[in-house]
């Protein structure tokens, strides 16, 4: 009982409070959309991490788990339009899971299932999952006019994938983290549960941000066969995994001190990040606002472009520059993850000990997940 009052006593709950400023309306900088999740985390931990500072582009391929839904499809019959799953209730954002009882993770899976029970003109059962909880959802495939075959009705996705930063890793542990928010489906809004790969990725083009419109990093994988690392985690703080190699050159190879949310101030700042090809660059920015937590939170920091070279080139923060590491007195204090909308010059970063705790908690409970 002591030990379990021990282990309950040194884990406390992020809380989210209102930022003191004018009201911003932001984007991702991913071009990702960013929604708030609990998360805990140790207070029992090492007064000092170390971690090496990232600046890549890095290509995300993100595989939920289950089958997500992200529309309906309506069928003909006649004059008649419909949709079998909107008629059984299966919701946009569901997650499928199984169907008559086999795990389902990739759309062809679906398909074939679909398939079998319309040769068989019998009812398919879905076992799905919303907003956490498990449900069983009973429905028939319906013939379509247009088609000349039987279908039910949905618009499904199992994979998400894009460009982003890597943020850091650990030298010792080999753990990563990038993003600096959680991916979430593009047509729903929900995270997207699961795990999926890191690529090498370059930066082919970038369409300058103006206000109202944010700018983009476009991008392409590079040697996508060759896995960079394995994605373990999509949460709230980005996205956490295991690196399978070195992430390539950078401005700082080597471990450098991650910074306390106190220690980090209002002032002249370095971010590192990709603007052409894969050469990680670090270009002038202002800290304009720190944001005083001493729990897990995101949106710590008010970040100011200033860097002349960046301006011209990207016109502020762009989409694409989520995760770009932020440096200042020589430690790693944050990660970019949001734009303002109507001032692509400022946005939003994160304390990067919030990430690196979140790397550390995914490999200590490893062992306890493999047992």
């Amino acid at each position: 009982m002591k030990q379990m009052i021990r282990t309950l006593s040194i884990f406390l709950c992020a809380i989210l409070f209102i930022i003191g400023v004018t009201p911003q309306t932001t984007r991702a900088a991913s071009g990702w959309t960013w929604l708030p999740r609990l998360w805990t985390h140790a207070s029992a931990a090492p007064s000092v991490y170390y971690a090496v500072p990232g600046g890549q582009s890095i290509g995300i391929k993100l595989h939920a788990q289950g089958v997500l839904v992200v529309g309906y499809h309506f069928i003909h019959q006649g004059k008649v339009a419909l949709s079998p799953a909107q008629r059984a209730h299966i919701r946009i954002g569901d997650i499928i899971t199984s169907i008559d009882g086999h795990p389902v993770n990739a759309i062809e899976q679906v398909t074939q299932c679909v398939n079998t029970a319309a040769t068989l003109h019998r009812t398919v059962t879905f076992h799905i999952i919303r907003q956490k909880t498990p449900l069983t959802i009973h429905l028939k495939p319906e013939f379509d006019d247009d088609s000349g075959g039987y279908r039910i009705g949905l618009f499904i996705r199992d994979t998400a994938s894009g460009v982003g930063t890597l943020s850091f890793y650990l030298p010792k542990s080999k753990q990563f983290g990038a993003l600096g928010h959680v991916i979430t489906d593009v047509d729903t809004g929900e995270p997207i549960l699961g795990r999926g790969q890191i690529v090498h990725a370059s930066v082919t083009s970038i369409e300058r941000g103006e206000s109202g419109q944010p700018g983009e990093k476009r991008g392409s994988f590079v040697n996508d066969h060759q896995v960079l690392g394995t994605i373990e985690d999509n949460h709230e703080f980005g996205i956490f995994g295991l690196l399978m190699s070195p992430p390539g050159d950078t401005v700082l190879n080597k471990p450098i001190e991650v910074a306390k949310p106190e220690q980090v101030h209002p002032g002249p700042a370095q971010l590192l990040t990709v603007i052409a090809g894969q050469r990680v660059e670090s270009f002038h920015v202002m800290i304009v606002r720190t944001l005083s937590q001493d729990h897990p939170d995101a949106k710590g920091l008010i970040i100011k472009v200033v860097d002349p070279a960046l301006l011209a080139k990207t016109g502020g923060i762009v989409q694409g520059m989520s995760g770009s590491p932020l440096l200042q007195n020589g430690r790693l204090i944050g990660a970019v993850t949001h734009v303002f909308v109507n001032d692509p010059t400022q946005g939003y970063g994160i304390y990067a000990l919030w990430m690196v705790q979140k790397a550390l908690r995914i490999h200590q409970d490893r062992p306890r997940e493999a047992a």
